[in-house]
């Protein structure tokens, strides 16, 4: 239970913009550098003074979790330089080279020193010109002329014939306006550019936006990006969120908005945690905890965030200590078959290997009877014994700590307390007792530093372990599991909990001109939890110079045929919250007009292009590998892709992209360059190491900006979609074989059992025959289409447009989804119930088929050859 003692987390106020403001800065200020604070900034009400002002915006946590201190959340882009400039390495003859384009189309007008009413009345002119043309082509099939009207001329008094003459002007005007309104309703003449005739050229807005990108912009967008610490709901996360707001406001995207919601969250308090060895008292030993301090000379913003498992259960609790190795069902399971007791102990077991995902550590510990579980970093897997640690290298050095939630996202993803529905403010929220979102028994993260104590102590206690669970912490003479007569360790987590702590997404979008309900969204999360070199900060930087680039496009006059909706998510941390709650929030709408999800999350950290995602994507994305070269070998990225034998990978539950694609049923694709490693979720992944060791150039930066803006083209300007369902046919066959692999691995597949894989092996079949035809009749589109001189049937747009497939894999009947958890709804694609982070294939039949319950994995194969064979009939009907 949570200490309920005066030291008790109080709810956040949150400050309006003009208190988060204060004052607005002169234009002058406002070309102020990344992180030079301005004389008036010293006085705005978010700078971390300690000071009664402060204390009562804020609010007090005395010996609690401290927000890091921060710049003002001053508005900064009031004029062109809010960063450094870097003259000279965007040329604009691209940019020139399109408008000039553009003006020859008759798109936009010469530029001629001014850009005001008379270029709004030019292309009104135009558009009116256009429809004249248009209208004058029509031949009718008969010869209609008005009657004269001399003889009622003839009969009006002289002073009164310029009246009625401009009567029937306006009678005339009036039914010239209504008969232009029933031609365009009726859809004689359908709306949209390519329904006009007038088209962008493709090729020079691709050239443009590839053109764009500055990798020196995005450097200082990542310098501003990690300047102070930023967990999610704290102060800096929220300076951070009015900053990525103002950027895309000077972008010009409509309807820019910062989105809160209220969330449940943790935050550790200083003098609540505590490792420790109690007995026998001849070893009383305590563990630091914390990290050293990463910068040497640290200024005032650059406080550490504390060492702590987000979403944690608090605790107080002592026993003796177990070696689990990682800490997967079947280490504790190999523990009692050797005859270790692991009741009542504190289980310390290692990051990554056979259970990748830290929650399911702590899960499995608290099944197999422990009260506690401490989960460290060995150098192994992310330190010295995989090459020079930091500051010399990449890797994590001996104090570095690695953070991280435990909350259980491949059952409960999203706002634990809000399972399938929106955390708004006033939703009904559920108990965090006994929550399947969250574990029973308190955790903390460790350092190998620490752990090596730990270690040394398990000496003749229980067995000498497996040679595979050795790991690789220097002075450790023999490594012993431990058992009930191993020292005492006592785990202290204390904790402030808040069931409705406020987080902030950022949205902003750019509406489409020929299908503007439809949207491909692009996102990547704001928070971390420290400073976020790498994780989230290279997504993010890369994220606001592509919002950045589209802003440019729009201001030359451009628009996509479909919306973009650009996201910046808080709460990813924790347990992917902000996308998951503005995705239950519009879910309806998601599931009936998004068509793609496009993620960035930790996208630099080396120089691999790593893709997952649906199959769906893979035409488009080797269209844009074709276009792009990589910095360092000077290949295009595509010829790398092809030598690499690389393949679009599937999504396990990582990142935001989970709610889209296994609740929302949007396609989804998550991108990054990686690296052999990085001092993951601790304080070391910051500014320097990306300077040293990530992609000192930022050139890696520079080529995914490119690759980011030329998909985004691909799917929200192109007039067919350029889905591959030819690849998602092949690829679902190949998961079926995986599928029928695994059972009869598990032992479902004898003679005359119940469970039966040959079905779901039609389904795939049907899917690529059907795909095929599909797949065809793009050819068939653009020979009518382009042949008619730009037309189309509505029966062809309407096939064109066709773009929720994922939709109709989703299991939405009465109580639909996997078993035991509902909130995931693909057939296809959704995290493996005890597999989180790896991707995962027809996941509730995989769940049964681990469960050894062989009906229920046929039930649910069954379902899902229901629900394929419905959704590749939709491609022909």
């Amino acid at each position: 239970m949570v200490n309920e003692k005066p030291n008790r987390y109080e709810n956040l106020p949150i400050p309006t913009y003009e208190e988060a403001t204060s004052s607005r800065p002169t234009p002058a200020q406002s070309h102020l550098r990344v992180g030079e604070a301005s004389s008036d900034a010293e006085r705005q009400g978010l700078l971390g003074r300690n000071d009664a002002e402060t204390r009562g915006l804020w609010g007090s946590r005395l010996n609690g979790y401290q927000p890091p201190t921060v710049e003002s959340a001053r508005s900064s882009l009031e004029g062109e330089n809010f960063l450094p400039s870097s003259a000279g390495t965007s040329p604009r003859s691209s940019d020139e080279g399109l408008r000039r384009e553009m003006v020859e189309m008759e798109v936009l007008d010469p530029i001629d020193g001014t850009m005001g009413s008379s270029t709004i009345r030019n292309q009104i002119s135009k558009r009116i010109t256009s429809l004249t043309n248009t209208l004058s082509s029509i031949h009718l099939p008969f010869q209609f002329r008005f009657p004269s009207f001399n003889w009622i001329r003839s009969r009006l008094p002289e002073n009164r014939i310029a009246v009625w003459v401009n009567v029937g002007r306006f009678i005339a005007l009036i039914f010239v306006l209504l008969l232009v309104y029933a031609l365009f309703v009726s859809d004689i003449f359908p709306v949209g550019r390519t329904g006009t005739g007038q088209t962008y050229d493709p090729e020079s807005v691709r050239s443009f936006v590839q053109g764009q990108v500055d990798e020196n912009r995005i450097r200082d967008y990542l310098e501003r990006l990690t300047a102070y610490d930023h967990v999610a709901g704290t102060e800096g996360d929220y300076v951070l969120a009015k900053w990525v707001e103002e950027l895309f406001a000077a972008a010009k995207l409509e309807k820019v908005e910062l989105k809160e919601y209220q969330v449940y969250l943790n935050y550790p308090r200083a003098s609540g945690r505590r490792v420790a060895i109690i007995q026998p008292p001849e070893m009383a030993w305590e563990a630091r905890l914390e990290e050293e301090s990463v910068y040497d000379n640290p200024d005032t913003y650059q406080k550490q965030s504390l060492v702590f498992h987000g979403h944690s259960r608090a605790g107080n609790v002592t026993g003796p200590l177990v070696y689990a190795n990682y800490g997967s069902r079947d280490d504790f399971k190999e523990l009692a078959d050797r005859g270790v007791d692991v009741k009542g102990t504190i289980a310390l077991v290692r990051y990554y290997g056979t259970q990748g995902d830290r929650a399911l550590k702590v899960k499995a510990a608290e099944l197999a009877g422990a009260v506690g579980c401490i989960i460290y970093s060995d150098p192994i897997e992310d330190g010295f014994r995989r090459g020079d640690a930091w500051p010399t290298g990449r890797w994590m050095p001996s104090d570095g700590v690695q953070r991280g939630a435990v909350s259980l996202m491949s059952w409960i993803v999203g706002d634990v307390l809000t399972p399938g529905w929106a955390s708004t403010k006033d939703a009904k929220r559920v108990s965090k007792e006994e929550n399947p979102g969250l574990v029973n028994i308190p955790s903390l993260p460790l350092a190998w530093r620490d752990a090596q104590k730990l270690l040394q102590v398990l000496k003749s206690h229980g067995h000498k372990v497996p040679a595979d669970w050795v790991g690789g912490v220097p002075d450790v003479e023999e490594w012993w599991s431990g058992d009930q007569t191993s020292p005492i360790v006592h785990l202290l987590n204390l904790q402030d909990e808040e069931e409705k702590q406020p987080i902030w997404n950022v949205l902003g979008r750019i509406t489409g001109l020929e299908q503007k309900e439809k949207r491909i969204i692009v996102g990547n999360h704001r928070d971390a939890w420290c400073f976020g070199g790498s994780d989230p900060g290279s997504g993010t930087a890369v994220l606001l110079e592509v919002v950045r680039i589209f802003g440019e496009l729009v201001k030359l006059g451009w628009r996509p045929l479909r919306s973009i909706i650009f996201a910046n998510w808080d709460g990813e941390e924790y347990n992917l919250i902000g996308s998951t709650e503005w995705v239950e929030d519009n879910l309806q709408d998601l599931r009936q007009n998004a068509m793609s999800y496009l993620n960035l999350d930790a996208a630099i950290t080396g120089s691999e292009l790593r893709v997952s995602g649906s199959p769906l994507f893979q035409r488009a994305l080797l269209h844009v590998l074709d276009r792009t070269t990589d910095p360092t070998s000077n290949q295009t990225l595509r010829s790398i892709w092809d030598e690499n034998g690389s393949q679009i990978r599937g999504l396990g539950s990582g990142s935001d992209y989970v709610a889209f694609q296994d609740i929302a049923g949007t396609s989804s694709l998550d991108m990054s360059f990686s690296g052999p490693g990085f001092p993951y979720h601790s304080c070391y992944d910051n500014f320097e190491w990306m300077k040293k060791f990530g992609d000192p150039d930022f050139q890696y930066h520079k080529v995914l900006a490119q690759v980011l803006s030329l998909l985004i083209l691909e799917l929200a300007d192109r007039q067919v979609l350029p889905y591959d369902f030819k690849a998602y046919a092949f690829t679902v066959k190949g998961y079926v074989n995986d599928l029928e692999a695994y059972a009869k691995e598990k032992g479902a597949l004898v003679k005359g059992g119940v469970f039966n894989v040959e079905p779901l092996q039609k389904a795939a079949d049907q899917f690529i025959r059907n795909a095929k035809v599909f797949q065809d009749w793009e050819q068939e589109w653009s020979d009518v289409v382009y042949g008619s001189g730009g037309f189309e049937s509505n029966v062809l747009t309407q096939h064109r447009i066709m773009a929720n497939f994922e939709t109709h894999l989703l299991d939405l009947e009465e109580g639909g989804g996997l078993p035991g958890r509902e909130q995931f709804k693909h057939v296809i694609f959704a995290p493996q119930a005890w597999s989180a982070y790896d991707a995962c294939y027809f996941p509730a039949i995989r769940d049964a088929l681990d469960e050894g319950n062989w009906s229920l994995a046929q039930s649910q194969l069954e379902k899902a050859v229901a629900i394929l064979n419905k959704a590749t009939d939709k491609l022909l009907h």
